[in-house]
């Protein structure tokens, strides 16, 4: 598998001649790269499968699901460590202390060890975390973290794409260090050049945050609390894909997650907005131009602009001039949405979709009346 066109540079500079990970995935594969050192099962073979990791009678096991997503182990020295070693770990290449390998899915008894030391670069991490009870695993967190859980009280990071210091993060002593892509390629060959535990998540629907809650129960012994937290967050999007029926005619929607360059909000936003009674017009997670905007003609447009919280400014969009005769800045139709609450794949999607709930519904009332 080659590695995604952000990380590709940073995988070959940081492991000289490492070229791919697990066989013939494209560019555009989108991936968990995991590096965990006591669980030795992780992606599937030649890239056509991942491992979802769930516990069951106290053992761990992971299974094959058709998804273009992927693992990768760090082990120490020549050894890869896991609980028992398996016939089907297969090791593509070593670098220095790094060793990067996968797996078959593989039942495994999960290791005694002591307390994990979490540090959180990824406030969907810290949201999950806290959602199945893990807290106490933490013991560091971003500065956006507290704004998705109750964390304020804890040490304060950079993220995954800015991080002035690695001694921080390595005097909290971390069993495990959590991230998340996008990131920038420098901060975590930082992060790499020490000997840490790192898993970076990926996800792009709804499904992928589902398999990454899966797997945070799994490495923090609270599968049964993920399971959980996934049932209430079905719960509460049939109810709401339940109102959404009574409406006769979906919302055109534009969800914008940057404005410069345009990037409409990634996948599970376009899922979230059909779950709301809407339709995403443009291809989601993408970078789009403003005549490609205009050219969809959405009836609503959302801004929900990365790290920004509500601070985007609806009267800018008001002024494009490609979008003139745009039928949501004629009827005066754009809305803001928090980001935390549509740009964290975890927990806070479920307030993410009653807020679009809201407005489609608004929307919907508006253009009814006319």
């Amino acid at each position: 598998m080659a590695f995604p066109k952000q990380s590709s540079e940073f995988a070959s500079r940081i492991l000289p001649g490492f070229r791919c990970a697990t066989g013939a995935a494209t560019p555009n594969t989108y991936f968990t790269l995991s590096i965990v050192a006591w669980y030795g099962t992780t992606s599937g073979f030649d890239g056509t499968d991942c491992a979802r990791v769930e516990a069951e009678s106290g053992r761990t096991r992971t299974r094959a699901s058709n998804e273009n997503r992927t693992s990768v182990l760090q082990g120490s020295g020549n050894e890869v460590h896991h609980t028992r070693k398996a016939a089907s770990i297969q090791t593509c290449a070593s670098a220095g202390r790094h060793r990067l390998c996968y797996a078959f899915p593989e039942t495994m008894k999960a290791p005694r060890r002591a307390a994990l030391r979490i540090v959180s670069l990824a406030p969907s991490a810290t949201s999950i975390l806290c959602a199945i009870g893990a807290r106490k695993s933490l013991v560091g967190v971003t500065r956006w973290c507290p704004d998705v859980a109750p964390v304020s009280k804890l040490p304060m990071l950079g993220d995954s794409w800015h991080m002035e210091s690695v001694e921080d993060i390595l005097r909290l002593k971390p069993t495990l260090v959590i991230g998340s892509v996008p990131y920038k390629q420098e901060t975590v060959a930082k992060l790499l050049e020490h000997p840490l535990n790192f898993l970076a998540m990926n996800p792009r629907t709804l499904s992928d945050i589902e398999a990454d809650i899966l797997l945070i129960g799994a490495l923090t012994q609270r599968a049964a609390a993920a399971s959980r937290l996934i049932r209430q967050m079905r719960h509460k999007f049939a109810a709401i894909a339940n109102k959404s029926r009574r409406t006769k005619r979906r919302v055109r929607v534009y969800c914008e997650a940057w404005p410069n360059p345009r990037i409409s909000s990634p996948p599970w936003v376009a899922e979230l907005v059909r779950i709301c009674g809407g339709e995403m017009v443009v291809p989601a997670g993408k970078s789009v131009t403003e005549e490609e905007v205009a050219a969809a003609q959405p009836e609503a447009i959302v801004l929900a602009w990365a790290a920004t919280g509500d601070k985007p400014d609806p009267r800018k969009t008001y002024e494009v001039k490609a979008w003139r005769d745009v039928a949501a800045i004629r009827e005066r139709h754009v809305h803001v949405v928090r980001d935390e609450l549509l740009n964290t794949p975890g927990p806070p999607l479920i307030e993410g979709a009653r807020a679009l709930y809201r407005l489609l519904h608004s929307a919907n009332q508006l253009r009814g009346s006319r």
